[in-house]
C-alpha cells in the first residue's frame, strides 16, 4: 500500500505543477481574473493534498496493514478529483453549477485528514 500512495502522490504532485504552469502561462491572458483565481485555488489545494498522499504513503511504511490509512488515501484522492477537478473545469468552461461539486471535495479533504489522525491514533 505504501508504494501505491507514494506513486499516486508523486504523480499528483507532478500534475499539480504542470497544471499550475499551464495556468500561469497559457491561461493568464485567456481567463478573466475571477476564473483565473478559481483555477489557482484548485492548483493550491491539489498540491497540498498531493503532498498529503505522499505523507500517507510514508505513514504506510510504518503501518502497512492500516485500513484507516488506506481509507484516508483514497478519500484524499477523491477530494483532489472533486474539489480541484471541479474548480479546473469551472474555470475553463465558466459553468458555475460545478461550484456545487466543490464542497463535496472539501468534505473529502477534511474526512481524509480525520482518517489519517485516526490511523495514527490507532497505530
Amino acid at each position: 500500500m505504501h508504494k501505491l500512495f507514494l506513486i499516486i502522490g508523486a504523480l499528483a504532485s507532478a500534475l499539480a505543477v504542470a497544471l499550475g504552469a499551464f495556468g500561469a502561462h497559457a491561461l493568464k491572458a485567456r481567463l478573466a481574473p475571477d476564473l483565473l483565481a478559481i483555477y489557482h485555488t484548485g492548483v493550491q489545494y491539489h498540491f497540498f493534498h498531493a503532498l498529503g498522499l505522499l505523507l500517507i504513503g510514508l505513514a504506510a511504511t510504518q503501518w502497512p496493514g492500516s485500513t484507516w490509512l488506506r481509507a484516508s488515501g483514497w478519500t484524499m484522492l477523491a477530494g483532489i478529483v472533486l474539489f480541484s477537478g471541479s474548480l479546473y473545469v469551472l474555470a475553463l468552461t465558466g459553468q458555475r453549477w460545478l461550484g456545487a461539486v466543490t464542497p463535496l471535495g472539501g468534505v473529502a479533504f477534511i474526512g481524509a485528514w480525520i482518517l489519517l489522525a485516526i490511523a495514527v491514533a490507532k497505530a
